[in-house]
């Protein structure tokens, strides 16, 4: 085996090397390093947007959505909202009424979904967490307060104190649309969500949204957070099933999901074009090494006349190309393992270059070019480069077994 290694290193080092099997092995680890590195940048930035998505937008909207079917509301929320909370990966439920309605202020007006919560339960969720401690300690203060995103506040011009018209449709017996309800709201504080959930989010109180939408019950329905939001679509239709209330299910997935199936659809395509990217750079191994092979069968032909094995023979070979992938793969992986881990600061220092922002917090739900490496993912890439690279030398090592030591020393 090291008579092996020092036969293929010698073979791979030789200065008489023909310069165009040079630039073929060059080409090959190139390619292989480029590969490796584009792959574990990209995956690690498909993982970063998905643990930023779990981190910051699902950490707003819940995850799971029980509603009721009838327009009164549930009539015995609280024992569906025991029986939600025994479930073992819940950590959080609460009633809610949801409204969509029309803000006025001045000539202005503004769509927004408001929803109505009970500061006792939201107490102990993650809306606290959005606002600071005084802002939210005057909206539960009074059930006339609202929180609004900061971009409705921004489309309408709102400060903190300002009162507000909100206009919300009513429907008459024979379900037709009839004359809006009007309630005067006063604005306690915003709420900065990034992207599109800030344009047109709001909270209220559940008792004032019952009032005005005519939820006998006070609940219309109850929402729900997991420990792992990417599970809900099975925890919701499970706890549905078994809840006594007659309810809609809905998850995360149904109103948000087109941004975590974006994410899985990227990585996908990105891991075939990139492993692909690697299988043709090893296809050049095999060019080089058939190259290798017809111009050293002077040499082989002297080894095999010498007692060399067929077996010494394919391994050094293999091994000669196995160098050129074990190099590229080596360079493509620590590049890639150090920019994955500096990304952000790289992406921040080349929009201060550029004078761009790469991502526009008014539009995404971050602003920032997330990354987060995951080490598996680093070895699978590496072995699949170093795989493809074995399987790249099997036919030119065989071919250079085969060779007949009567034949080429007779010339």
């Amino acid at each position: 085996m090291n008579l092996a290694w020092l036969l293929a290193w010698r073979f791979r080092g030789n200065k008489r090397q023909n310069g165009f099997i040079s630039f073929i092995s060059a080409s090959s680890t190139f390619g292989i390093g480029l590969g490796c590195f584009v792959l574990i940048v990209l995956l690690s930035v498909m993982n970063g947007f998905e643990k930023e998505l779990k981190n910051k937008l699902l950490s707003v909207i819940p995850h799971g959505e029980f509603s009721s079917v009838y327009p009164d509301g549930i009539a015995d929320w609280s024992t569906d909202l025991n029986q939600i909370l025994r479930h073992p990966h819940v950590t959080f439920a609460q009633p809610y009424i949801k409204t969509t309605g029309m803000l006025q202020k001045g000539n202005e007006m503004k769509a927004v979904q408001l929803t109505g919560i009970d500061p006792l339960f939201a107490s102990k969720g993650h809306v606290p967490s959005l606002v600071s401690g005084p802002v939210w300690q005057r909206f539960i203060a009074d059930s006339s307060h609202v929180l609004l995103g900061a971009g409705v506040m921004s489309r309408l011009g709102l400060n903190e104190g300002d009162s507000l018209q909100v206009l919300l449709p009513q429907l008459s017996d024979d379900l037709r649309l009839s004359v809006p309800k009007t309630l005067r709201l006063t604005v306690v504080g915003s709420i900065d969500l990034g992207g599109e959930l800030s344009n047109h989010l709001g909270y209220m109180h559940m008792s004032k949204a019952a009032d005005a939408q005519g939820v006998t019950h006070q609940a219309q329905g109850l929402m729900v957070r997991f420990d792992d939001p990417f599970q809900a679509p099975r925890w919701v239709r499970d706890i549905g099933f078994s809840l006594q209330s007659e309810v809609y299910m809905s998850n995360w997935t149904m109103t948000e999901g087109n941004l975590y199936q974006d994410i899985q659809l990227v990585r996908v395509v990105v891991y075939i074009a990139l492993v692909l990217v690697i299988g043709v750079a090893c296809f050049n191994i095999v060019s080089t090494l058939v190259m290798a092979v017809n111009e050293k069968q002077s040499e082989i032909a002297m080894l095999k006349s010498m007692g060399a094995k067929h077996g010494l023979i394919i391994a050094v070979f293999m091994f000669q190309g196995l160098l050129n992938g074990l190099v590229g793969t080596s360079v493509g992986v620590i590049l890639g393992v150090v920019t994955a881990l500096y990304l952000a600061d790289i992406a921040r220092a080349l929009e201060g270059l550029l004078g761009t922002q790469f991502l526009s917090g008014d539009i995404y739900f971050i602003d920032f070019l997330p990354s987060q490496l995951v080490w598996h993912e680093v070895y699978v890439t590496a072995a699949i480069a170093l795989g493809l690279s074995v399987l790249a030398t099997l036919y030119p090592s065989i071919k250079a077994a085969r060779i007949n030591p009567a034949n080429v020393l007779g010339h």
